[in-house]
């Protein structure tokens, strides 16, 4: 015989249950309504964009000439090619910078070194935008406005995650290794290079895929740094079919499939490694 207690507990159960695939319909939408309304105006022709709603279907399901449009007019080879170019560079370097400067941070005493830990923390801080006027003079100074240095240096300049993520891993590398190399004659850039580095691997492909996706996404600085039009990015060629009398939004949803499959393609490939390496970031 079931007993009122028993069934306030099975109705509240069965209540959080409801309520928890509730909440996952709800978050699924969000996320897919928009991509869903974009695919079906990248088919679209003007006079459908003029004359449906968001969520109409498009008359003919293999209307390509958008994203042909897309990729001519907007110069998307090219900007893959800046944005290939600019993302390489931008993350090697990261990689190569943020783990050096976490080895020297954990592994070497100097002085003022807690002193050096508080700047990292306080340049996290400050918001970038209040930074910009600075930074363009010196951007310009250098003579790398307009040129795909510019947004290089300020990627590598602004990254102060990757020297956290990197410094949890090497926290978790024993003493003991660095002490058994030296031994043997080797000295600290050949610990870093030889024992240190290989050792990074999850924390290497985790910076990797956040700094790619930021740098992918990335708008504002290659707008502000490289107004050549032959220098855009990925981002910035869609901004092209903005004009003065309107935005051509079909066009500008078949650019926006182009730019978002990569990403795409390269975070289903590779999600696993964001998790586990964030999850053993966070537990070493």
């Amino acid at each position: 015989m079931t007993t009122a207690p028993d069934t306030r507990i099975k109705a509240r159960r069965a209540t959080a249950t409801g309520l928890k695939y509730l909440s996952l319909v709800l978050a699924g939408a969000v996320v897919l309504v928009p991509l869903i309304v974009i695919v079906f105006a990248s088919l679209k022709t003007d006079q459908e964009m003029a004359g449906s709603g968001p969520l109409s279907l498009p008359e003919n399901w293999f209307n390509f000439a958008n994203y042909a449009t897309a990729f001519e007019k907007g110069k998307m080879l090219q900007a893959f090619v800046n944005t290939t170019i600019i993302l390489v560079v931008s993350t090697a370097g990261t990689v190569l910078i943020g783990s050096m400067t976490a080895y020297a941070l954990d592994r070497f005493e100097f002085p003022l070194k807690k002193l050096v830990m508080g700047l990292f923390l306080l340049a996290t801080l400050v918001p970038g935008v209040t930074t910009q006027v600075a930074t363009f003079q010196i951007i310009s100074n250098l003579g790398a406005f307009n040129t795909r240095w510019a947004p290089i240096m300020l990627y590598l300049g602004t990254d102060i995650l990757s020297i956290y993520i990197f410094l949890q891993f090497i926290r978790s590398i024993p003493i003991s290794l660095d002490e058994a190399a030296r031994l043997d004659g080797a000295n600290s850039f050949t610990i870093y290079w030889r024992i240190i580095l290989p050792m990074l691997r999850p924390a290497i492909a985790t910076v990797v895929i956040v700094k790619g996706i930021a740098v992918y996404n990335d708008f504002y600085i290659p707008f502000l740094y490289m107004p050549d039009s032959d220098l855009g990015t990925i981002s910035t060629s869609l901004f092209r079919f903005k004009g003065p009398f309107g935005a051509h939004w079909e066009t500008i949803s078949a650019g926006t499939i182009l730019v978002i499959l990569p990403t795409l393609a390269v975070f289903l490939l590779l999600q696993r490694f964001i998790y586990s390496g964030f999850a053993a970031g966070s537990t070493k």
